[in-house]
């Protein structure tokens, strides 16, 4: 009897968390309280807190499921055989950049301050959210022959210079000044000596 309690538990969180992450797409949560959010996808406020105890965890957990979805985007980009490092780059970039994903991305930046000033509901966010891209990003050189330690570096610096063009568009909004920026990164990437 416990297991299917729990089956059904584990089954109503999933269906909140993609009607809240439906909910992200269309108008976003940070500006609605949790009972504003409850009602819009037609739950009660008592109902998420008892899944994801606060608002803060319910948005944790749709930052984790979008950066899951994020992650198993790359990992089919990597995965095909045909896809070289210049064109997952620029693939990467112009989904992550997308303007229907912006409020999923805002969301991710303000849920990744928090989990720095170590506020409550967002423990364990930072588990992984660096080395969870690194490790696949690393693989992926690894196996195209550069070692270990350049490929886990290159990884870290991809890392960090797409989030950083990412908030900067955010901030900025400035699209053509972002995306040559990146165009500008694709190029030293592309002039890298051969591993």
């Amino acid at each position: 009897m416990t297991g299917s309690r729990r089956g059904t538990g584990e089954d109503a969180r999933a269906r909140l968390l993609r009607a809240v992450l439906s909910q992200v797409e269309e108008r976003g949560i940070s500006d609605l309280s949790l009972r504003e959010l409850a009602a819009a996808i037609g739950t009660s406020h008592r109902m998420l807190i008892y899944h994801f105890g606060s608002k803060e965890g319910l948005e944790v957990a749709v930052v984790q499921a979008v950066e899951q979805a994020q992650r198993a985007f790359l990992a089919q980009l990597l995965s095909g055989s045909a896809v070289g490092p210049v064109e997952i780059i620029g693939t990467m970039w112009r989904r992550l950049a997308d303007p229907g994903l912006s409020a999923q991305e805002r969301l991710f930046f303000e849920i990744y301050g928090l989990a720095l000033q170590g506020r409550p509901g967002t423990a364990g966010f930072l588990d992984g959210v660096v080395d969870a891209w690194v490790d696949a990003a690393a693989a992926y050189a690894i196996s195209a022959g550069l070692d270990e330690g350049s490929a886990r570096a290159d990884a870290r610096l991809g890392v960090a210079v797409m989030r950083g063009l990412l908030l900067d568009l955010l901030a900025t909004g400035d699209r053509p000044a972002v995306d040559e920026a990146v165009e500008r990164y694709i190029e030293l990437y592309r002039s890298l000596p051969p591993a």
